[in-house]
């Protein structure tokens, strides 16, 4: 069955969710797009003696469009907690389910599954907002024995997707971070990061947050259909501008690396972002883990039919012969010789570039619950 790309969207499908009891597979029968296409009295006429018969190839017709649809959600706790070696954060806060972005390699596009939801279309159009995150995070920051650490936000849907536009979670996320005086990270790919530069000001003349730009690749094209409701790289670029203008530390993260399509822009991505006044950087390789390798192979085929089995068979090398090797001590940079000279090119540009020189370190020493801060100011 040929699958049409919906224009807006990055998932070509709903994917039948793991944990489903059944599952579902369209087929394109051709007998919509045929019959349209030829009229009866075309289809019976007699060909002439001397013409050669014309086989009438169906084209699939466009798919709909669907809507996005945001349902509000009451969480009963907001601090996410995880023992993962590879990453730099034990503690994340995710406003919301789901993202409007689309990113065909999104990760975190399983965990949709657990809402008995597809990680195709629905986690790109039904998505989830925690509309009391804010008051659920006062009180667990409050709570006796809270031991501050770092708080990542972006570390599973992003914090500062469409939707934040109007829902205003993540800036009343950040309010309650800067009562506390608590450090916060941020992963995002969206300009509308810009519009809290205020607030974000504030808490870095404090030490308290560091911001995270995700690019994958300068080609407006392709991530135009990676990323095909995400800010255009330049947009990003400008972004990390204005965020270190306004003295806020910058990172820039390359990701995701994919052999043979984007893997050649390594340098120059990381080129623009330290000209764009990045202080770090680092790269990850693609991530295909459960439901999310179907889904980019269905978009690979459908947008670079000719490159398809070549990015496939690249990334297998780096990944043990599988689509995607979850073991802790490779899943970000794969393993196999692609896999180290990528490593090797990293180190060799954040050299040239100076990324990487300065660390960005974050101050947890300053956290004091508002409450208590007001009381030790009487004494």
């Amino acid at each position: 069955m040929q699958v049409v790309p919906i224009k807006g969207r990055g998932s070509l499908s709903n994917q039948t969710p793991r944990f489903a009891s059944y599952t579902r597979e369209a087929f394109f029968d051709d007998w919509a797009s045929f019959a349209s296409a030829v009229s009866p009295h075309e289809r019976i006429a007699p060909q002439s003696a001397h013409a050669e018969p014309q086989e009438q190839i169906p084209v699939p017709p466009e798919p709909p469009r669907p809507p996005t649809t945001v349902s509000a959600e009451r969480a009963r706790s907001i601090i996410s907690r995880n023992t993962s070696p590879d990453i730099p954060f034990d503690q994340s806060v995710n406003a919301y389910r789901g993202c409007e972005h689309g990113c065909i390699y999104c990760y975190a596009r399983p965990s949709h599954a657990y809402l008995d939801l597809s990680p195709g279309l629905d986690f790109e159009t039904r998505l989830y907002a925690k509309s009391n995150a804010p008051e659920v995070l006062r009180k667990e920051l409050a709570r006796n024995g809270y031991v501050p650490k770092l708080i990542a936000m972006g570390t599973n849907t992003d914090p500062y997707q469409p939707i934040e536009r109007r829902l205003r979670i993540t800036a009343a996320l950040l309010e309650v971070f800067d009562e506390f005086n608590h450090p916060v990270s941020i992963t995002t790919k969206s300009t509308l990061i810009t519009r809290d530069i205020p607030l974000l000001s504030r808490l870095a003349r404090r030490r308290l947050v560091r911001v995270s730009i995700s690019i994958a690749t300068l080609n407006r094209e392709l991530a135009r259909r990676m990323e095909p409701r995400a800010a255009t790289p330049e947009a990003r670029l400008q972004a990390v501008r204005a965020l270190r203008q306004a003295g806020i530390p910058v990172s820039v993260i390359i990701a995701p690396v994919i052999p043979a399509l984007n893997d050649h822009e390594l340098e120059r991505v990381a080129i623009a972002a330290a000209e764009a006044g990045a202080l770090e950087a680092t790269y990850i390789l693609l991530r295909l883990p459960r439901e999310v390798a179907g889904l980019f192979r269905e978009w690979l085929h459908a947008h670079y039919p000719m490159k398809a089995a070549h990015v496939m068979n690249l990334l297998q090398t780096m990944r043990g012969g599988r689509d995607y090797d979850p073991d802790f001590s490779q899943r970000m940079r794969g393993n196999g010789v692609h896999a180290n000279m990528l490593r090797q090119r990293f180190a060799r540009i954040c050299a040239r570039t100076g990324l990487n020189q300065q660390r960005i370190s974050l101050d947890i020493s300053s956290f004091r619950p508002p409450g208590q801060a007001r009381q030790l100011g009487l004494f």
